[in-house]
């Protein structure tokens, strides 16, 4: 007898460990049973390490004292509500929504470290290059793993996906071709930068493997020009900047084949230069 698919929300709630004892072991020994079920116990894997990060990252700021003008501004919020009698549920209430503004900020700035990589294999200071390089790293491992909605707008619309990327970001963008090496563009998503809206284009290969192109319009006229590459767990990032443009090549895929690529898409987006920035 044929053992029934186990939905996805299943997945995710035993990815995250908010299933019952019971049900839990009913999963697990589902994903064991079969071989056909690898690529569903891949991507609890992948969820399970994807959240391992967003903690690493974000607790700190949570645990954090709130700034006092803050803490000051979510006690008045909660002594102004229509119902007094129930002030620790209101101050709850701001108290949540304190810490998801503190989120937001953290997640704008890109946080302070990432293991960046140079020639030399020294680990540096996040510098605004390298905030854009996490940033990346993040919004890869956050939209690759989606398997039903990975991207806003489909590949089939690809004009259309460029030219709305291109109005809200200011600026003229492009889409690389990667399919003479073996990635299809499968769409792209609108993402909240430093300052302003940046885009990303989805790639996929035949085996499901997925690579992100982070665009940001918001870069100062940097200095630092350098291809370089970092590492954010299990996501490796090639990044460059180009004038008022950053751009992060992103991906679970070995530094080599990932820069191979990355050489192409810088080739096709900068057109009078035949080789990367050094």
């Amino acid at each position: 007898m044929k053992t029934p698919a186990i939905p996805e929300e299943d997945l995710h709630a035993f990815a995250d460990g908010q299933l019952p004892a019971a049900r839990a072991s009913e999963i697990a020994a589902w994903l064991e049973q079969d071989p056909a079920h690898a690529e569903a116990a891949e991507q609890v894997r992948d969820w399970r390490w994807q959240k391992r990060a967003l903690h690493a990252h974000f607790d700190p700021v949570l645990e954090e004292a709130l700034p006092p003008r803050l803490a000051a501004a979510v006690l008045a919020g909660a002594n102004h509500q229509e119902q007094p009698r129930a002030p620790a549920a209101n101050a709850a209430r701001w108290w949540r929504m304190a810490a998801m503004l503190l989120l937001s900020m953290a997640s704008g700035v890109g946080g302070w470290y990432l293991h960046d990589i140079g020639d030399d294999g020294r680990h540096a200071r996040v510098q605004a290059p390298l905030v854009l390089a996490r940033q990346a790293a993040v919004a890869h491992a956050v939209f690759s793993a989606d398997l039903r909605r990975p991207v806003e707008v489909g590949a089939d619309q690809e004009q259309a996906l460029v030219t709305w990327l291109s109005r809200r970001l200011g600026t003229s963008l492009r889409a690389p071709k990667l399919a003479p090496l073996g990635y299809d563009l499968i769409g792209g998503r609108l993402l909240p930068g430093q300052s302003g809206p940046v885009a990303q284009f989805m790639y996929q290969d035949a085996a499901g493997q997925r690579l992100t192109l982070y665009v940001s319009h918001e870069q100062v006229q940097n200095r630092e020009t350098g291809f370089r590459f970092a590492q954010e767990g299990k996501v490796n990032v090639f990044y460059w900047i180009d004038g008022q443009f950053g751009y992060a090549l992103s991906g679970g895929i070995a530094r080599a084949e990932l820069s191979r690529i990355a050489s192409s898409v810088y080739e096709q987006l900068s057109p009078l230069t035949s080789s990367p920035p050094r």
